[in-house]
């Protein structure tokens, strides 16, 4: 099953918007006024060129502090490499201002994992002189190291660790330091939850990978341990019996799917019995019933044992 990032990324932004713009934008933090935040509708532009539909990841309308104007903060996820992303961004961005006539703060969140020089402007230039300058803010995840965002009791840094640079070598122990900043936020369950499975997401362990987690945890000698060893196990219950319920589920759509069929398939034997008893051959009752004439016949067969 595919995943849809940008579901996710919304979710998690939209859940963290504070904290996400603390962490990668501290100065742009300090002048927002949080105490006036709006979550708008979610846009969709139509690229007639190209003939593809763009959705407008997340619209955050809010204030300045000591400013009456409201301003919008767009935020984009892009989880994977387009060489025209930044036309893209200039192209929501002026239609965004079309429509609401107001200041408009772009960022660009790149969640893919490719590592290359992502440009954050789209230019249109001549000779003779420029005609425009367009700048968005990028935040480049691949590029940023795990280790140096552990300290943080940041939400968003713990559940972008997955996202950032990191080795198959040091899936482990970015899991523990995952669980350690958990248990030090402090978050209600629905929080926890939702960090929880973005991380899983994106970082999947093996069965002896966790094993090996598990004993790693178990031989820390700090106060974090105990609640450490809770989540974990919690999570693995919490992922059987999501796991059950799935089984039990598809179990009874394959049963009303089997039921349907045969449900069908009777019926279509008393139809075809019912046209065989008032007289009609085997070649009408094939074409009204849009069967060949050796399936018909084979149904008439089993009417008869």
């Amino acid at each position: 099953m595919a995943i849809d990032h940008d579901r996710l990324f919304k979710e998690l932004i939209q859940t963290f918007f504070e904290e996400f713009l603390l962490l990668f934008f501290p100065d742009m933090h300090e002048h927002i006024d949080f105490s006036h935040l709006s979550f708008l509708s979610e846009e969709l532009f139509t690229d007639v060129t190209a003939g593809e539909k763009y959705r407008v990841d997340l619209l955050v309308e809010t204030k300045l502090k000591g400013e009456d104007g409201l301003i919008i903060v767009h935020v984009e996820n892009q989880s994977y490499v387009q060489p025209s992303f930044p036309e893209r961004m200039f192209i929501y961005f002026s239609r965004l201002f079309e429509k609401y006539r107001t200041r408009i703060v772009p960022i660009a969140v790149f969640s893919h994992d490719t590592l290359r020089e992502e440009p954050s402007v789209f230019s249109i230039e001549f000779p003779f002189g420029d005609v425009l300058q367009f700048r968005f803010f990028p935040v480049e995840l691949r590029k940023k190291h795990w280790r140096d965002y552990i300290r943080h009791d940041n939400p968003i840094a713990a559940a972008l660790l997955g996202k950032m640079g990191y080795t198959e070598s040091e899936k482990i122990e970015l899991k523990k330091e995952f669980l350690r900043m958990l248990v030090r936020l402090e978050l209600d369950e629905a929080r926890q939850r939702l960090l929880l499975g973005f991380f899983e997401t994106y970082v999947k362990l093996s069965e002896e990978e966790e094993q090996q987690l598990q004993r790693e945890v178990k031989e820390m000698e700090t106060t974090e341990k105990e609640k450490m060893l809770e989540l974990i196990i919690s999570y693995e219950q919490r992922g059987r019996k999501q796991g059950l319920e799935e089984g039990i589920k598809r179990g009874i759509e394959q049963g009303i799917k089997q039921g349907m069929k045969q449900g069908m398939k009777q019926g279509m034997k008393q139809l075809i019995r019912n046209m065989a008893r008032k007289g009609m051959k085997v070649e009408d009752i094939a074409r009204l019933v849009d069967l060949p004439e050796q399936d018909v016949w084979e149904l008439l067969e089993e009417q008869g044992n």
